[in-house]
């Protein structure tokens, strides 16, 4: 599996950032945003303003695709004690962090 980082340029809260990040995750984040009918932008906005003071955007947002994906796995397997203790955001707003997922 060919598995390149690749720098993309995103306006959050109005100010143009760039993250570095796989295709896979860039394509799994856009999918999340368009699953929750939010813009890219105020889906990563949501994840910066939820992430560890110090820590690094594309790898909030690689943690974060990875929680979304594993609480769908586990919902779908019955397994909602562990979905419910997924780090992620319940409706795309900042600050959700730590309450569980609605899949």
């Amino acid at each position: 599996m060919k598995s390149t980082v690749v720098k993309r340029s995103i306006v959050i809260e109005g100010h143009k950032t760039s993250i570095s990040i796989e295709d896979i995750f860039w394509n799994s984040l856009k999918e999340i945003a368009r699953d929750r009918a939010m813009t890219l932008s105020k889906l990563v906005a949501s994840i910066d303003a939820s992430r560890v003071a110090g820590s690094n955007l594309s790898s909030a947002i690689r943690v974060y695709v990875l929680d979304r994906f594993r609480a769908q796995v586990h919902t779908l397997l019955g397994r909602h004690e562990e979905a419910a203790t997924a780090q992620i955001p319940v409706s795309g707003t900042a600050g959700s962090l730590g309450k569980p997922a609605q899949v």
